[in-house]
């Protein structure tokens, strides 16, 4: 079971890696990105909050590396799959993980990314700047895992890691 999960974590960061310059919302020195969001909702309900903030992590310094992101791809991905992680580990329910994500990333995530730009990239955009993009790229992302999870497509891969009937509520 070790192997399937880090397998899964593995295949997780690769898509995120893979798709960073496919779909992506400029804005100023950050670049939302919606597959990042959908990942960190499906790795929040199939791995868990630890496996999900590990997975934001390491695709954020892949993406970095690579040159497709910015270091505020740290604060707008680790965030929101914690907060994802926490509340589908509490209520095991889907909407509440899609929540934590859209609350973490957008809310939370742009505001400490705004204190990043500001600070340690030097910019001058308002503490507002950050908030609206990361909104809208996180709830895309949101509704496309949720879409995914009730859509029955990744049942195969619930079945191995968790009891379905956890999400479906």
């Amino acid at each position: 079971m070790r192997t399937y999960r880090l397998t899964l974590c593995a295949l997780f960061v690769a898509i995120g890696t893979l798709c960073a310059n496919l779909i992506y919302i400029p804005a100023g020195v950050s670049k939302c990105f919606p597959v990042q969001h959908a990942i960190n909702v499906l790795s929040a309900v199939i791995l868990g909050p630890g496996p999900a903030v590990a997975i934001a992590f390491v695709i954020s310094c892949l993406r970095n590396a690579l040159g497709t992101g910015s270091l505020l791809a740290f604060p707008g991905s680790m965030i929101g799959a914690l907060c994802a992680g926490l509340l589908y580990k509490h209520w095991r329910k889907l909407p509440a993980a899609m929540l934590g994500e859209v609350f973490g990333t957008g809310i939370l995530g742009g505001s400490v990314a705004w204190v990043v730009a500001r600070f340690v990239l030097g910019s001058k955009a308002a503490a507002w700047f950050f908030i609206p993009p990361f909104l809208v790229s996180t709830m895309g992302g949101s509704i496309i895992a949720g879409l995914l999870l009730k859509s029955g497509a990744l049942d195969f891969v619930l079945s191995r890691t968790r009891n379905k009937q956890e999400w479906e509520h």
